[in-house]
């Protein structure tokens, strides 16, 4: 007998040994992670909704830790722009002088500071962040095949929901695409399962989607496993591999590239849309530099926000061959029924302005880099009864459509 509680005492005292060991691992994982994510800033901003924004040396960020971009020189501003912004690298003033200024785009940082000159505004990276992943590798990660609706002939099981994400789009295809815009209609949807998320967003996309898919894309998003919180996001992200192993989340990765240090990826936008109350939007363009091949993003009216060096995609050099806009939400099935995260206001199509949520002026860049309307816009839903889109056009919005829905409702159980 004891033997036995010798034996006993042993076994638990190795376990306890094991566990401490696994502990002090994952806790240098994560303390490496931290000190990859987080590169020391000349100062830090401490924002109202508890994030913290470090305002790191422009030639310090995460990007440079990209193996092809060790010897990369920083490109402060694109050599041409749609909107004739920039021609050969330099200012139009005479362009931008007649134009009213637009309001500056809010983000609920800017209340505490602004980041100086020379710096870009980075979120901090927390360790509550990283343990909120499913594992310290996949933090910053979409999973692998599941984020890109592919619509029509494109997808063989067309209407089915296995990989748990629902999409409600509009489409262009069939042509070469060098960039894309649309003004978004910012919301807070409400989102059930901490694994779960809701977007709305850009795609620019090249390639094979089950193993070399390149894929630009931004947006605003609500994500509590990413952020630990519901707020409303700007986000990127990038891929050139089909999300396998390639891209992340804004600057959770080398890989973009920040100039401007006004706008922090990541960082709650204010103010947001209410319920027949006032409405707000944000204006994304994303489009390829025909000079170098970088692909450049701006974020409102002149924010340019920053750039992916070309060198980052495989398929995106000739241009891409699908672009869309539209929302994104992760159905996780709780309990065996639909979720009720909502994708956009939460209202459908049908409902219409300040009740349900909008894609207008809707271009694509063609290849002598003017904005253009898109041909033959197409859309896609995977179940109308839970998240549905409705196209219009008209003068004033040109090109534009109504998405999103409640989730499950008596219709879509």
């Amino acid at each position: 007998m004891a033997e036995m509680k010798s034996l006993f005492l042993f076994l638990l005292a190795l376990s306890i040994s094991l566990g401490d060991a696994q502990s002090d691992t994952n806790t240098l994982l994560i303390k490496k992670h931290l000190n990859r994510f987080n590169k020391p800033p000349l100062k830090f901003i401490q924002s109202p909704d508890g994030d913290v924004i470090d305002c790191v040396h422009i030639s310090h960020q995460p990007a440079f830790d990209h193996p092809f971009l060790k010897n990369h020189t920083i490109q402060m501003m694109p050599n041409y722009h749609p909107e004739s912004l920039f021609m050969d690298g330099k200012v139009l003033m005479n362009r931008t002088k007649s134009k009213k200024r637009p309001r500056p785009i809010a983000q609920l940082w800017h209340l505490n500071g602004r980041c100086p000159k020379g710096t870009i505004p980075i979120r901090r990276t927390k360790e509550d962040d990283i343990l909120r992943a499913t594992s310290i590798e996949s933090y910053g990660k979409k999973k692998l095949k599941s984020s890109v609706p592919i619509p029509g002939s494109f997808n063989p099981n067309v209407g089915t929901t296995s990989t748990g994400h629902e999409h409600a789009i509009a489409f262009v295809n069939g042509g070469t695409y060098y960039g894309a815009k649309a003004s978004i209609n910012v919301w807070g949807p409400k989102v059930e399962q901490n694994r779960e998320f809701s977007l709305s967003q850009i795609w620019i996309l090249g390639g094979d989607f089950n193993s070399d898919l390149n894929s630009i894309e931004a947006g605003w998003q609500v994500s509590p496993s990413l952020y630990g919180d519901h707020n409303t996001r700007l986000f990127t992200y990038w891929t050139s591999d089909a999300y396998q192993a390639t891209g992340c989340y804004n600057l959770l990765c080398s890989g973009f590239i920040q100039i401007n240090s006004g706008i922090a990826m990541g960082a709650s936008i204010s103010p947001l849309s209410s319920h027949q109350g006032s409405q707000y939007d944000i204006s994304i363009l994303v489009w390829k530099d025909p000079k170098d091949g970088n692909w450049w993003m701006q974020f409102g009216k002149d924010n340019v926000v920053g750039y992916w060096p070309g060198i980052l995609f495989s398929n995106l050099h000739g241009g891409a061959s699908l672009v869309e806009w539209g929302g994104e939400v992760v159905n996780e099935e709780w309990g065996g029924v639909h979720t009720t995260t909502q994708m956009g206001s939460g209202g459908f199509p049908s409902e219409g302005f300040a009740k349900a949520s909008y894609f207008r002026n809707l271009k694509v860049v063609d290849a002598f880099n003017n904005l253009k309307d898109p041909e033959d816009l197409g859309t896609f839903t995977n179940n109308s009864n839970c998240y549905d889109v409705k196209m219009g056009k008209n003068n004033k919005w040109e090109n534009y459509f109504y998405y999103g829905g409640p989730g499950r409702n008596s219709r879509c159980p």
